[in-house]
């Protein structure tokens, strides 16, 4: 019987101190926060290869910049998202985003030729005109070199173009892979069908991708989780992790609910029975918004290893 203990708010306190004071307190979602830095600290201390599948929204917002230093520093193997990615992290690349709210009136940004994301405010301009512009460049040198790509070549070929506040970016220069499954639903994506409209030789070789996700897998003995929302990005990791014998560790940061049997709302004990996580697994899942639960979980691991 371990007491339940008040947190302790002091000036000056650390990300990682206030983590000790959340698992201290034995709340709700504090506690499984403080539990999931604890198994992120101990995969990346034994060296355990670390794949990450986040939804594209949180690129759209300042944690794109939490992502972009875990690539940076190298303490993620692999990255698995969706064509958003892509998108935000060009555009952003170039232009900006801005503040909004979820009660804005939608007709009226429409005519402004603004879209709403959340409440992120993305003007046209600063997306899908910056994407074009400079996906068809990028697309035409590609095609020069040769005329099949994969996923994440296409991913470290914009991420060459980018600056080093981009993932992409960091991808490329650090040699993680990127996949992206689902790469023909977004902006990047359409660019992609364009282009072909005119270089009907330019494919995209999806199956390379599988084979490089396939032999990360059967490659390793040990493999690990880090799984942000869900959708196909989610369920690309811990479909492939059966070819390891399922997961040896696993953090899920989800907002969705079981009961609709959705794979987002999923819980890992359900991908136990699946074997895509391994029966003694090292798991949790933290409900509620990545936004606000990735930056204090990173922070609080960067104080750890550092």
């Amino acid at each position: 019987m371990i007491p339940i203990k008040d947190i302790t708010l002091k000036p000056k306190m650390s990300a990682n101190d206030l983590i000790k004071n959340l698992y201290d307190s034995g709340g709700f979602t504090a506690k499984k926060i403080a539990l999931g830095v604890d198994i992120l600290e101990k995969i990346v201390n034994e060296n355990v290869p670390l794949l990450l599948s986040f939804p594209a929204c949180i690129c759209a917002t300042g944690t794109r910049g939490v992502i972009r230093e875990m690539v940076k520093r190298k303490l993620i193997d692999v990255l698995i998202t969706t064509g958003g990615t892509l998108d935000h992290d060009l555009a952003r690349t170039w232009k900006s985003y801005y503040h909004g709210s979820f009660l804005l009136d939608d007709v009226e940004l429409h005519k402004k030729g603004i879209n709403r994301l959340g409440n992120i405010l993305i003007p046209t301009k600063n997306y899908g005109y910056i994407i074009e512009k400079k996906m068809q460049g990028i697309l035409k040198r590609m095609y020069k070199e040769k005329k099949e790509w994969s996923t994440r070549e296409i991913a470290w070929k914009i991420g060459e173009t980018l600056n080093d506040k981009s993932i992409l970016y960091w991808s490329w220069k650090n040699r993680i892979s990127v996949y992206i499954p689902g790469i023909v639903d977004g902006a990047v994506g359409s660019q992609i069908w364009m282009f072909y409209q005119s270089h009907k030789e330019f494919m995209l070789d999806l199956l390379r991708d599988e084979q490089e996700l396939a032999d990360t897998m059967f490659n390793n003995t040990k493999i690990a989780g880090l799984i942000i929302g869900g959708g196909i990005s989610k369920h690309h990791l811990i479909w492939w992790s059966q070819f390891s014998g399922g997961l040896d560790a696993a953090i899920y940061i989800t907002s969705s609910p079981e009961w609709d049997g959705s794979l987002s709302g999923a819980r890992p004990r359900e991908a136990i029975s699946w074997g895509k996580l391994k029966e003694k697994s090292k798991n949790v899942i933290i409900e509620g918004d990545a936004t606000l639960i990735l930056p204090l979980m990173i922070a609080a691991l960067l104080e750890r290893l550092e």
